[in-house]
């Protein structure tokens, strides 16, 4: 039996960039109420991270119409491994052009995957150099626990919604070189409704699910991890105190395993609060596939998912045009 040569070009999920119509309140969301420190403002942009992530930032969050994923930044291992995911991307015809970079990393190419989610990737990085009053006791933890707020430890994953997901899946697997953790298949194999992939041995750093309206490039969640359960049901303390919306769990999800806490940030979009989920070392793992009649609603326990959270991403859709399936039941894409 031959074996694929795995690609190990990709380091990381680096960032993710929020567009948000309101920038104060959602700056309160994650700087207040999450406890995310700012780190760095310009123009429209203001720059977070959580304290437990080494990179100086991890979360950009910029003034836009509508809210949205505006990119999602991807780091390279190493230069060359850079210039290799450049080319085979350049092969797609997908590839956009080098950009000088951002606040927190250098030169970067910059690109779309098959549903025109905005991204990059890049290999210079700066590390977070905390002030003194912020410096921790321990040397191998970035800054001190936030002392306000949830205190998420850092930059998770996010779950975007395509039209085609074996096409995103497909050019993510062959020009990043993600591994593929778990799938839902329906119809017999012939409809991909998710893929959950990842370039560490962390369950995924990006899903893909199918849009039920037919869209292109929009978001579901964008993931910040805690550390443990006790941090997810304190989480939701933080949010009722504080009027914030929870649109469900605290759960279980089935497939990754992991304990979950989803809520809207200010500016529209779902943020959800996780931990736990298996980890993935083997090189040889098998993708775990589900199907309609072992997937479930996608809860392992817990309360039902709402209809939102099939029908609700942003930018939101309602009254927008597409071929899209109405027919796929409420689902979690993690």
């Amino acid at each position: 039996m031959t074996t694929k040569e795995p690609i190990r070009d990709i380091a990381h999920l680096g960032h993710v960039e929020l567009l948000t119509p309101k920038p104060d309140e959602s700056l309160w969301y994650f700087h207040d109420i999450l406890g995310m420190e700012k780190v760095h403002a310009e123009g429209q942009s203001v720059y977070l991270r959580g304290y437990g992530d080494y990179a100086a930032t991890t979360l950009k969050l910029t003034e836009a119409a509508q809210p949205g994923v505006g990119h999602i930044g991807w780091r390279a291992v190493s230069p060359q491994a850079l210039d290799r995911r450049v080319a085979a991307i350049d092969q797609t015809g997908l590839g956009i052009g080098w950009s000088n970079g951002d606040y927190g990393h250098g030169r970067c190419y910059q690109f779309n995957d098959p549903d025109f989610h905005s991204m990059e990737i890049y290999f210079d990085e700066q590390k977070y150099d905390p002030p003194d009053e912020l410096k921790s006791t321990l040397r191998n933890l970035p800054m001190k626990f936030p002392k306000d707020g949830i205190g998420v430890r850092r930059t998770d994953h996010l779950a975007v919604l395509c039209k085609d997901v074996a096409a995103n899946r497909g050019f993510m697997q062959d020009c990043l070189g993600l591994g593929l953790r778990e799938q839902v298949i329906y119809d017999n194999g012939a409809t991909e409704i998710g893929s959950w992939m990842s370039s560490t041995p962390v369950h995924h750093e990006i899903a893909y699910v199918i849009d039920v309206k037919g869209m292109s490039g929009r978001l579901h969640h964008f993931s910040l991890w805690v550390d443990n359960r006790a941090d997810v049901l304190r989480a939701a303390d933080i949010f009722m105190e504080n009027g914030i919306f929870i649109e469900s769990g605290p759960s279980k999800h089935n497939n990754s395993q992991a304990f979950y806490l989803y809520s809207y940030e200010p500016g529209g979009n779902r943020v959800e609060i996780y931990t736990g989920g298996f980890l993935v070392f083997a090189p040889d793992f098998e993708t775990v596939i589900w199907d309609e009649k072992n997937r479930g609603t996608g809860v392992y326990w817990g309360g039902a998912l709402p209809d939102s959270f099939l029908n609700y991403a942003t930018p939101d859709g309602d009254g927008a045009a597409g071929e899209g399936r109405e027919d796929i039941p409420v689902i979690d894409p993690r």
